[in-house]
C-alpha cells in the first residue's frame, strides 16, 4: 500500500491528473462557444437557418449528418490553436532561453553534394563520397602517445 501512495503523490501522475482536467474542462467551453456562437455564423454564411451542426442530407435512405463534423472540425481546429499558441509556443520559448542547446560538433560542407557533415567525417553520410577529415577524431590515433 505504501508504494502504491507514493505512485500516486508523484509530482508527475497528480500534474496529468490536473491536465487531464483541465482540458475537459476546457474542451466543454469550445465546445460550448462553437455550437452558440460559431455553428450560427457558418449557417447564416452557407445559406442554413437555425441550428447547423443540425443539417445532414441523404442518400439511398442513409442520413449524413455533417453539420456535426463541421461542429467537431471547429472545435478541434480552435482546440488545437489554443494548446499551441498559448502553451506550445511559451513553453518552447522558455526552454530555449533557460536550457540552450548546446553547439554541437563543428560541420562543414561536403565538397560533393554541399550537405552538412561532421567536420571529423570521412565520408559524406548524403552522397556517400570520402572526404578527408579536416578535424582529428578524438580517441583516434593521434591519441594514442598521450
Amino acid at each position: 500500500m505504501k508504494g502504491f501512495r507514493t505512485f500516486l503523490l508523484r509530482g508527475n501522475v497528480v500534474d496529468l491528473a490536473v491536465g487531464i482536467v483541465i482540458g475537459a474542462a476546457f474542451t466543454a467551453l469550445v465546445n460550448g462557444f462553437v455550437k452558440a456562437f460559431l455553428t450560427p455564423i457558418v449557417g447564416l454564411v452557407s445559406g442554413a437557418t437555425g441550428n447547423f451542426s443540425a443539417r445532414s442530407f441523404h442518400a439511398s435512405g442513409v442520413t449524413f449528418p455533417y453539420g456535426t463534423f463541421i461542429d467537431a472540425t471547429i472545435s478541434f481546429v480552435i482546440v488545437a490553436a489554443v494548446i499551441y499558441f498559448l502553451v506550445m509556443l511559451p513553453m518552447n520559448r522558455m526552454q530555449e532561453r533557460f536550457f540552450p542547446k548546446a553547439t554541437g560538433a563543428p560541420m562543414r560542407e561536403c565538397p560533393e553534394c554541399l550537405t552538412a557533415i561532421p567536420a571529423a567525417a570521412k565520408r559524406c553520410s548524403a552522397c556517400t563520397a570520402e572526404v578527408p577529415p579536416t578535424v582529428v577524431a578524438q580517441g583516434g590515433p593521434a591519441d594514442l602517445g598521450k
